[in-house]
């Protein structure tokens, strides 16, 4: 049996991936060579679309007298190999094991980004919408700082009302997206998946790291009524409330005795 870690020699993965497992292969594979590390070996695959069926090892590559187990050999009636027969086979289905992982992971990865592709669309229109719209807001509070404010107190106030308004609806809409982008995020998890930055870079979306994006299951509203404090949405219901409560504490605060 190989231990948690073995030595393998050139002329073993010669043997190994040029003959016993040549058949066997994932069609995506171009290049194997040992790691730089010293430790294991790296593959290089033909970029995968997300659109291929999933890579498995071929069942029926168990039942290759050169891969195959020893019990096998004795159902089978063969003679047993040697021991180093043995060895070399275990190690050839142990790297076998080995580049279908990663040509999982690839895969995985290729089908994120292939639904990032599909769902992105508008996001960055109604991300920069929502840019706009929150800077109208804090320019149409920041006035009422203006002494000019002072003479048209109503209609300013009022003016800021619809930039809130507006600034609401433009974060809500952005996290519709937001919120797709989040599940295709959440459906893709496992340890080496790419980054969710890197997943849309990759698909073709670098301005992507200005998105406010989070958790799948913080968008929409809850009980009460409110967003999330972490979503956009929720974000722009925290800002406005508090443009509203310093509105009415100066309101109050003027209002003669």
């Amino acid at each position: 049996m190989l231990g948690t870690t073995f030595k393998v020699t050139a002329d073993e993965l010669r043997d190994i991936f040029n003959v016993r497992l040549a058949p066997y292969l994932p069609a995506h594979l171009q290049k194997t060579e040992p790691h730089p590390s010293g430790y294991g070996n790296s593959y290089t695959f033909k970029p995968f679309t997300g659109r291929e069926a999933c890579p498995e090892e071929p069942a029926h590559a168990w039942k290759d007298p050169k891969l195959t187990f020893r019990h096998v050999d004795v159902e089978a009636g063969r003679p047993e190999a040697s021991e180093e027969e043995y060895d070399l086979r275990e190690k050839a289905r142990y790297f076998l094991e080995q580049v279908y992982r990663e040509a999982r992971v690839q895969w995985r990865n290729a089908v994120h980004v292939a639904e990032l592709k599909a769902v992105v669309k508008d996001t960055d229109e109604r991300w920069k919408a929502h840019c706009r719209a929150q800077q109208a807001a804090e320019a149409a509070f920041a006035y009422l700082r203006d002494p000019k404010a002072a003479q048209e107190w109503p209609a300013a106030v009022s003016r800021l009302v619809d930039a809130q308004n507006a600034y609401l609806a433009a974060a809500i809409a952005f996290d519709e997206r937001a919120q797709q982008i989040a599940e295709v995020h959440a459906r893709h998890f496992h340890e080496e998946m790419l980054g969710y930055d890197e997943a849309l870079v990759a698909a073709g979306y670098p301005q992507a790291k200005e998105w406010h994006i989070t958790s799948d299951d913080a968008y929409g509203k809850d009980y009460r009524g409110r967003y999330d404090r972490t979503t956009t949405a929720g974000r722009a219901q925290a800002a406005i409330e508090a443009q509203e409560e310093h509105v009415a504490k100066v309101s109050r605060l003027a209002r003669p005795a």
